[in-house]
């Protein structure tokens, strides 16, 4: 096996996962990309603007554009942080209301999505993964 088929399967399962999983979510009206942010909120609770796209490592303004249409939708409001250009995230009273049936639909769809693999194989899987990236990255997964 040449390494690059490994990174070509890699990216094909990632780019099914989340086509998969927006289609998923449709029923609860949200994309793969916001229900990625709730889950860091639920997980981390309020964080900065800043701080969700570095762990996300992902682009300022994609981030920004997400959490126009999350706002615009009522799932999170933006507080003012400590200075002037910091915006501090929060779920909305409605969005903590809301969040049990789609952790619901989630949890359904990742048992369904990994139906093939045994507790003992998503460990292992979980486990590669982790080691995978620069040193950077590996230190920013030992922070959780």
């Amino acid at each position: 096996m040449k390494r690059s088929d490994l990174f070509h399967l890699l990216n094909q399962k990632v780019r099914l996962f989340s086509k998969e999983l927006n289609d998923y979510l449709q029923q609860h009206n949200l994309y793969a990309s916001q229900w990625t942010i709730l889950y860091i909120l639920i997980q981390n609770g309020s964080m900065t603007q800043t701080e969700i796209w570095q762990y996300l490592q992902v682009e300022a303004p994609t981030v920004t554009r997400t959490l126009t249409r999350m706002e615009n939708s009522g799932w999170i409001v933006r507080k003012p942080g400590n200075d002037k250009r910091e915006r501090i995230i929060v779920l909305t009273e409605e969005a903590k209301a809301s969040l049990y049936p789609i952790q619901q639909s989630v949890e359904q769809f990742e048992n369904d999505f990994t139906t093939h693999l045994t507790n003992n194989e998503e460990q292992e899987l979980y486990r590669l993964l982790k080691k995978l990236g620069s040193e950077r990255s590996i230190n920013i997964d030992e922070n959780e």
